[in-house]
């Protein structure tokens, strides 16, 4: 499990990283005749893969067919301002839902990677120093986490959202909102790396680095922390789909990224509602890749055997 965790994290990093560089448009592009135009479906000519354009057949009803006359080619392989392809169909403000997704692939899953990061670094070093030192110290930090650990997370999570400002520069937004995730996720973390080092650091081999005249913080980094690598990884894996429907929660209400940053909260606040589900359900694209993500996330966790090197 542990390996699976790491490799199914690695490759979140790598495609948020390249996501922006794979969509066709770019994000806030408007395609004002292409209103809701439905996907786009690509098939063969030849060796090239082509799709056929949208006519739009009446503005009344936002209603298109296929001009089956004539075929364009996809907009990687030839771009062609004046006949937009859209494979996964356009939002309400004619956005390319497919350069949206991956644009906000990286806002949702790039907040929500940090957010991971800054949570377990901040766990992994407060329960690596309660259970090393215990005492009053180990009695504080935990009473600390127990109080966070039994708020409700994304009641929480809102009312922290909600005292702040509401029109923020989404730079803003980005920082404010990972440092609230943060605040409520590290205790998940230090409480099960509190319960291992409090076990290893009896350990002969802490013992010996204390021997030998090592500091705690060496201790602690080098020795203690490593020992508690899977545990962060786990939890690591757990917590990022959390902060991914967090965030879509936040965007989603309003009180998360502005409508023009492509976010998959924020895309799916323009399609809830029910008749957008049920004219253009192509706008719940967003809705079908924060699922897989936390399929994948479960089918991970539900993995208990651990993989021995």
């Amino acid at each position: 499990m542990i390996r699976r965790a790491g490799i199914f994290l690695a490759a979140l990093i790598l495609f948020s990283l390249i996501a922006p560089w794979l969509a066709p448009y770019d994000a806030g592009r408007k395609f004002d005749d292409f209103l809701h135009a439905p996907p786009m479906p690509p098939h063969l000519d030849g060796l090239a893969p082509v799709v056929h354009p949208l006519v739009l057949a009446d503005r009344l009803e936002q209603r298109f067919e296929a001009d089956r006359s004539r075929t364009v080619r996809l907009p990687w392989v030839q771009h062609d301002d004046a006949t937009p392809v859209f494979l996964l169909g356009a939002d309400d403000f004619g956005r390319d839902v497919l350069s949206r997704l991956l644009f906000g692939a990286r806002t949702s899953i790039g907040l929500s990677l940090v957010a991971t990061l800054g949570a377990v670094l901040i766990g992994a070093l407060a329960g690596a120093w309660a259970g090393y030192r215990g005492g009053w110290i180990d009695e504080a930090i935990m009473r600390v986490a127990d109080f966070v650990l039994v708020l409700p997370v994304i009641y929480v999570v809102l009312v922290l959202r909600a005292v702040l400002p509401l029109v923020l520069p989404a730079s803003t937004v980005f920082v404010l909102v990972a440092w609230i995730f943060i605040v409520v996720g590290w205790p998940f973390v230090a409480k099960g790396v509190r319960a291992i080092v409090a076990v290893e650091r009896g350990r002969e081999y802490v013992q010996a680095a204390q021997s030998l005249g090592a500091s705690p913080l060496r201790i602690l980094v080098v020795h203690l922390i490593p020992a508690c690598a899977g545990h962060l990884l786990v939890q690591a894996t757990l917590l990022l789909p959390a902060f991914i429907l967090a965030e879509a929660t936040l965007s989603f209400i309003g009180l998360g990224f502005p409508d023009p940053v492509a976010s998959w909260g924020t895309m799916l606040a323009g399609a809830g509602n029910y008749n957008a589900v049920a004219r253009f359900p192509w706008t719940l694209a967003p809705a079908v890749a924060i699922f897989a993500i936390v399929l994948l996330t479960n089918l991970l966790a539900s993995q208990q055997t651990p993989i021995r090197d």
